[in-house]
Order: C-alpha cells, then structure tokens, then sequence
C-alpha cells in the first residue's frame, strides 16, 4: 500500500470501529426478541441511572440527534414505557422517568446485553479487563482534551 492512506490491519481506529459495529450488532440480536433497539435500550438504561434527562441530555448519551430522540420518547411514552409531564417544570424541557413497566423491560433487556458483553470479554482475565477500561478511557479522554 502506499504511504498516503491507512493501512487498515494496523489501524486501532478501523479495528475499534469493527468492535462497536460487531458489539452493536450482537447487543441488536439479543434486544430484537424483547421489541428493542440499542438506542431504545440506551435511553431506558439512561433514564434508569439518571431520572429527568432532558431530550437533549438522552440523545447526548444515545449518541442520536434530538430529532430521533423526541420520536423514540413519543413512541416510549405512548407504550407505557416512560412518563413526561404535559408542562415543562422549567424552560422548556420535559424530564422523562421510567415506569413501572418500563423498569421491567429494563431489567430483561440489561440482563441480556450483560451477557454479550461477558462473551465478549470472556477471553481476558479481571487484570486484562481492567486494562482494556483503563485504555479505552485513555483513548477518549486524551482524544476529548485535544479537541476542545
């Protein structure tokens, strides 16, 4: 290969992005069978962790636009998965929280992606986990401080 483009079996970065679309789609697999999608699932587990994100806040953390987050919340609210209330409390945000139901499928659906990501990390000891989290985490934040 010439020396102008990237040689793709020693790019970290091609090999990251073949990780999180092979993660993606075994975590897909699993949720079809319960009616969901990684981004669905997404803004359960948000919800879960921290109760009244905003749209905004959820589609940061779902890696989706506001756009795509408002039509999931709709159709989230609609099958009794989410509450938001008719009026924003402040501004113009309407926090969702999960419901009763909603924490249900939670529940079924985290059970599920935590065992992909077992079989994913079955191969490596606790130390080489550890270390993986650790660099990954490296990655991100030496990539985050360089950019803003």
């Amino acid at each position: 290969m010439s020396g102008s483009g990237v040689e793709l079996e020693t790019s970290l970065g091609y090999l990251l992005k073949e990780v999180s679309s092979t993660l993606r789609a075994a975590v897909e697999e699993v949720l079809r069978p319960l009616g969901m999608t990684v981004t669905h699932y997404s803004c359960l587990e948000l919800l879960a962790q921290r109760p009244g994100l905003s749209n905004s806040e959820l589609a940061r953390g779902a890696f989706v636009t506001r756009q795509s987050m408002n039509v999931l919340l709709r159709n989230l609210e609609r099958d009794g998965y989410v509450t938001r209330p008719a009026e924003a409390p402040v501004g113009k945000a309407l926090p969702a929280r999960l419901t009763p139901s909603g924490r249900r499928s939670l529940e079924q659906a985290s059970a599920a992606v935590r065992d992909v990501e077992r079989r994913m990390l079955g191969e490596l000891t606790e130390a080489e986990q550890a270390e993986a989290f650790r660099l990954l985490k490296s990655m991100i934040y030496s990539l985050r401080e360089r950019s803003g």
